[in-house]
């Protein structure tokens, strides 16, 4: 490596590419420094020794630093970074798959790419920077490499504009996002998320990617010229060839045997083994004294048996299944297929069959994700597993595989733009496909299986949305595509090219070539087949469950939304959190509240939604004078009662307003318990409210009855413990007016006997008042 620092400038949409190497990481086969705006990357490659494996060691590991964007891991106890997110996964296979298809066929050196983020702006995206290192790395290294490649994101505005490299905030609002991987001539890989975007915008920002990844070329290539290393030479396998001469002339039958067993899958997954042990044993017997390497055996038989399927397709448009070449495979599906689930569909596409599982949970199920950018939720997740069973075989169970995630996720972003809002569907949705059989386009079949899935579990989807895979044979002159390919057309073809989607336009798309890529020719030819089968797979799909159900499942939680004041937001939690707790107890209803005034209740049961939606509505509306409520009596004190009008708010009645006439005690009106109707009088000017038992007849409620009165003689009193009262219901004579004598003039009390009684009253008062009479004090 060039210990001399040595950089290029390269524009890119309208900004400044930097890639810098020579400095940092020297004893890398390859280390480039790149970045745009204040996002940065470090990007080595390492070349190993030869590998013993079959097959070419490629790894590419994507690594999220926190301190990139100045964060610290959330975890209490872990500080460090673990296993790599899913979206660093997935940022790495976006790289994978587009230098892989650019090594030659016969290098099979252990090769390492390992990318590390150092900074983010928080506009620029690293993996885009990422993806244009790794090529920049690659070109000037050692390692034969049949690049460079230029990558570019695109979007597409809502005035009908693409935007060339959006930022963060300009891809907020989008309606396509698109990644695109192209040499001079070609596209070798593309990865594209999009709401229900025509083919025709698709295929305009494939061409257009054109213009910035040529500028990103002419710079890769004007850093090789300056530290380019010279490349290894690539070992050719003299007894491979062999072997394929061996295949082609004397084994040929068997191959085409093998083939359409493969097909039908007869032989439960090991026929290839079979054959090659046959072949290994009758050569064995000709030359006992030849060495014969299995592996060489595998690798020759697989290229003829390749080679034969391609043939076949190319020259006489004959698929090994039988099928026309723009043809499905026999396409079949149900829905409410598991008991307790809240939704459930198996979808099958010949033999390839997906089993798909909606769960429905509240808002707080969100997924949280943290990165150098910071933390953001995902409220709609798809989960894929694919189980060795699924291919008929033996294997090591454990972690999610690459795969398993990649796939999940476009199954994920296939169906994300379909997904109703939250204002519109409060739920977090998890969609788990549980793939059964694979024998080819399982992701596209994942995707099928979750859209009947959704619409089985009640989600109002806004379209439904099919998948189909597109795959390619071709020789040095001519090409065939094929719809719905099946497993050996996929690993005897050119690509793998999935297209998503609803009947008013693409949703996702995930290209993988085994060549060096697609003209934009073949592109276009390409989006229109795939629309013509989604259309055909959409009206089965329709033909299973036309729309989503109207209800929910039983099973599923229900969940209702209300907005509160923020100012009242502390009085709902309550002093360490005692109303809330209170709330959810008496309830059963999950009640969460977000800093916006959003609250949210969930609960299986319909009836504890209502409860404590009402409880918290009650508490934090407005109550009006004259208003008049249904409440309970929670307190009885000397001088009232307190009643809860609405749920979590009391308000007090006092004695005077119970009912008329004099109230002794509160407790001969009500009890703990009642449920008295009662109308608001005030709120006085602590916000306390003044509630009142006595309502008018056009107040909404009648009159609170009086207590029967046996009647008395006219004229007669009755002696009470702090009063002398007259008969006939009028004031008592210490509180009402005063009497006049035969004169006019104002008297104290009118009638002899009330004055009795109020000179004993009031020594009574004086006796008792200091505790009795005053004592002397003697020595």
């Amino acid at each position: 490596m060039n210990n001399k620092k040595t950089s290029v400038n390269i524009d890119f949409a309208g900004k400044t590419l930097i890639l810098e190497t020579g400095l940092l990481a020297p004893q890398a086969t390859a280390a480039v420094f790149a970045r745009l705006g204040d996002t940065a990357v470090l990007v080595t490659v390492v070349a190993g020794g030869p590998s013993v494996l079959d097959y070419f060691p490629l790894s590419v590991e994507y690594g999220e630093r926190l301190y990139a964007g100045g964060k610290i891991k959330g975890s209490r106890w872990v500080k460090r970074e673990g296993r790599p997110s899913d979206e660093a996964i997935l940022a790495g296979r976006l790289i994978d798959r587009s230098i892989r298809p650019l090594f030659p066929k016969s290098f099979k050196n252990d090769v390492q790419v390992i990318v590390t983020v150092l900074s983010v702006d928080g506009e620029n995206e690293p993996d885009i920077i990422a993806l244009n290192a790794v090529s920049a790395a690659l070109a000037i290294s050692k390692i034969p490499w049949n690049g460079p490649i230029g990558a570019i994101r695109m979007g597409y505005s809502e005035a009908g504009e693409y935007i060339a490299n959006p930022t963060a905030s300009e891809s907020l609002t989008s309606s396509l996002d698109i990644v695109v991987s192209q040499s001079k001539d070609k596209t070798v890989m593309i990865e594209a998320g999009a709401l229900q975007v025509p083919e025709d915008v698709v295929l305009g920002a494939v061409i257009g990617a054109h213009v910035e990844t040529q500028k990103i070329l002419a710079g890769i290539e004007e850093l090789v010229k300056k530290v380019g290393q010279e490349k290894m030479p690539v070992p050719q396998d003299a007894s491979l060839q062999e072997a394929i001469a061996l295949f082609e002339k004397s084994y040929k039958a068997e191959i085409e045997g093998l083939i359409k067993s493969r097909v039908a899958k007869e032989a439960g997954g090991t026929e290839l083994e079979d054959l090659v042990n046959q072949i290994y044993e009758e050569m064995k017997m000709k030359n006992p004294n030849e060495e014969i390497d299995k592996k060489v055996l595998f690798k020759a038989l697989e290229y003829v048996m390749f080679k034969i399927i391609r043939n076949d397709v190319v020259k006489n448009k004959k698929r090994a299944d039988g099928r026309k070449v723009d043809e499905l495979r026999e396409i079949s599906g149900g829905v409410g297929i598991l008991p307790r689930t809240h939704g459930s569909a198996l979808f099958n596409r010949g033999i390839t069959q997906a089993l798909s599982i909606a769960t429905l949970g509240s808002p707080r199920m969100e997924q949280l994700i943290e990165s150098a950018e910071g933390e953001e939720t995902k409220r709609y997740i798809h989960h894929y597993s694919g189980l060795p069973y699924s291919f008929g075989q033996t294997g090591r169970m454990g972690f999610v595989s690459r795969r398993e995630i990649g796939h999940g996720a476009l199954a994920e972003r296939a169906l994300k733009a379909v997904i109703p809002s939250q204002e519109v569907f409060p739920y977090t949705i998890r969609v788990v496909s549980e793939v059964l059989s694979q024998n080819g386009s399982s992701s596209m079949a994942s995707t099928c299986g979750s859209t009947l899935a959704l619409m089985d579990a009640g989600v109002p989807i806004l379209a439904p949305v099919a998948g189909i895979s597109i795959g390619m044979m071709s020789d040095d002159k001519d090409y065939v595509l094929l719809t719905d390919i099946i497993g050996l057309e996929d690993f005897s073809g050119d690509m793998d090219f999935k297209v998503a989607g609803t009947e008013k336009g693409i949703t996702a798309i995930q290209l993988d070539v085994k060549i060096p890529g697609l003209t934009d020719e073949q592109v276009k030819e390409i989006l229109p087949r795939a629309r013509t089968a989604r259309m055909e797979i959409l009206k089965i799909m329709q033909s299973v469950i036309n729309q989503p159900r109207e209800a929910i499942s039983e099973y599923a939680p229900k969940i209702e939304m209300i907005q509160i004041p923020v100012d009242k937001i502390g009085e709902v939690i309550g002093p360490g959190g005692k109303n809330i707790k209170a709330i959810i107890a008496q309830t059963g209803a999950q009640v969460d509240i977000d800093d916006d005034g959003t609250v949210t209740f969930s609960a299986v049961a319909q009836e504890a939604v209502n409860a404590a939606r009402d409880w918290v509505s009650g508490m934090t509306r407005e109550v009006t004078p004259g208003e008049i409520f249904e409440g309970t009596v929670k307190r009885i004190l000397p001088f009232g009662a307190f009643v809860e009008y609405l749920p979590g708010k009391e308000g007090m009645v006092h004695v005077s307003k119970m009912r008329r006439g004099f109230v002794k005690d509160p407790n001969e009106v009500v009890a703990i318990g009642d449920t008295v109707k009662v109308k608001v009088e005030e709120k006085d000017s602590q916000g306390r409210i003044n509630l009142t038992m006595l309502l008018d007849e056009d107040g909404g409620g009648e009159e609170q009855p009086r207590e029967p009165r046996e009647p008395r003689e006219e004229g007669t009193f009755e002696r009470t413990s702090s009063s002398f009262r007259p008969t006939g219901g009028q004031r008592s004579f210490n509180r009402g007016p005063r009497a006049h004598d035969d004169r006019g003039g104002e008297t104290r009390s009118a009638h002899p006997l009330a004055r009795q009684f109020q000179r004993e009253n009031q020594e009574k008062r004086s006796k008792t008042r200091f505790g009795g009479p005053k004592k002397r004090f003697s020595r």
